[in-house]
């Protein structure tokens, strides 16, 4: 990128018979994709059979859009969902929260955990490679939705937005980076350091304490928390994930007592494989998810039409894109663009 650069990027990638499929939602498409094919390729100390990779699959998925959607109605938009309530399951519409898909991601690895006795650690460790390749092709989608935007720089590479004025920060483009190089450090790790809830702890770690250091080229909404609900956030899981190392460096060490399960295997259950292909209920459920993860267009719940029918032309109102106003009620007036502004038309705080 030579000089500053206009976003011109349409974000549909594909209309089929009304419904729109878009580049943000490929990102998670393709982030579940990955999660799999790493699990098919072994998953590290798990050692699961056929048919526990597809159901391990499931629960991540589930949970990582139940997650997202779940944080992201209750921190940001709960304002608006308490009007529209038969919205709440519209993921098409957009809305879903960075931390929410961590968070559910995590609550889905520990029923898995549960309900097929393997030790948490072991599963959390088997997961944060592809979940660090998840949130890097997931921020290239917020990338080109163009809703999350940086402070107002001269900085050569900086990006005019198709909400924002002025050129800023392509903040998401440095957080992708972090999250693939982060994936690239956590492939390392694990060849070198079995010790389970390696890999967890360093992800947790590493992927919140450099994002807050980049989220400071970021302009948080102020309304709820006084850092912004995102810089909290990524305290939080930095400092949660600085206990972990410790942890893990005790256990490496030897001198932390208990099993790799954090309480959550079941242990009537531990160790035994689930015999058998998968089921083909399970290959359905899966390609069914990963085509719906192409419908959701981005982390703000959107008037389609309106917000994106400049950059899509054609685009109508309809009983699956209604027109609705997403802006917080008491928003004041703040210039276009910067991530205190009401959603419609300056884009929502997103993390």
């Amino acid at each position: 990128m030579l000089g500053p650069y206009t976003h011109r990027i349409d974000p549909i990638l594909l209309d089929i018979g009304g419904v729109h499929l878009w580049w943000y939602g490929l990102g998670f498409a393709l982030g579940f994709l990955e999660l799999h094919l790493f699990l098919r390729r072994g998953g590290g100390q798990l050692r699961l059979s056929p048919r526990e990779v597809w159901s391990l699959s499931l629960y991540m998925t589930v949970g990582v859009l139940v997650g997202g959607r779940a944080l992201e109605i209750a921190f940001d938009e709960w304002p608006f969902y308490r009007e529209h309530l038969h919205l709440l399951p519209a993921w098409w519409l957009g809305g879903m929260a960075t931390h929410g898909l961590l968070l559910g991601g995590a609550l889905g690895a520990a029923l898995f955990a549960r309900r097929y006795g393997r030790p948490f650690l072991l599963v959390a460790d088997a997961l944060v490679v592809p979940a660090a390749f998840l949130m890097g092709v997931g921020r290239i989608g917020n990338f080109i939705d163009g809703q999350i935007v940086g402070a107002v720089t001269d900085v050569p590479w900086a990006v005019e937005f198709p909400y924002a004025e002025g050129f800023r920060h392509p903040v998401v483009l440095y957080d992708g980076a972090k999250n693939l190089l982060l994936m690239a450090y956590l492939l390392h790790v694990r060849r070198v350091n079995p010790t389970p809830g390696a890999l967890a702890a360093r992800f947790v770690f590493w992927y919140a304490f450099p994002r807050f250091l980049i989220d400071l080229f970021r302009e948080y909404p102020t309304h709820r928390l006084v850092l912004g609900t995102g810089q909290t956030l990524n305290i939080v899981m930095a400092v949660v994930g600085a206990a972990a190392l410790y942890r893990s460096r005790l256990r490496r060490l030897g001198r932390l007592k208990g099993s790799a399960g954090w309480g959550v295997v079941d242990t009537a259950r531990a160790g035994r494989l689930q015999p058998g292909p998968p089921l083909l209920s399970q290959r359905l459920a899966f390609a069914g998810l990963l085509a719906f993860c192409l419908t959701i267009p981005s982390n703000w719940t959107q008037d389609i039409p309106a917000r994106y029918g400049d950059r899509h032309p054609g685009l109508e109102h309809s009983w699956l894109y209604p027109e609705i106003d997403t802006a917080p009620p008491s928003s004041p007036a703040v210039p276009v663009g910067t991530e205190t502004a009401p959603p419609n038309p300056s884009g929502g705080p997103g993390r």
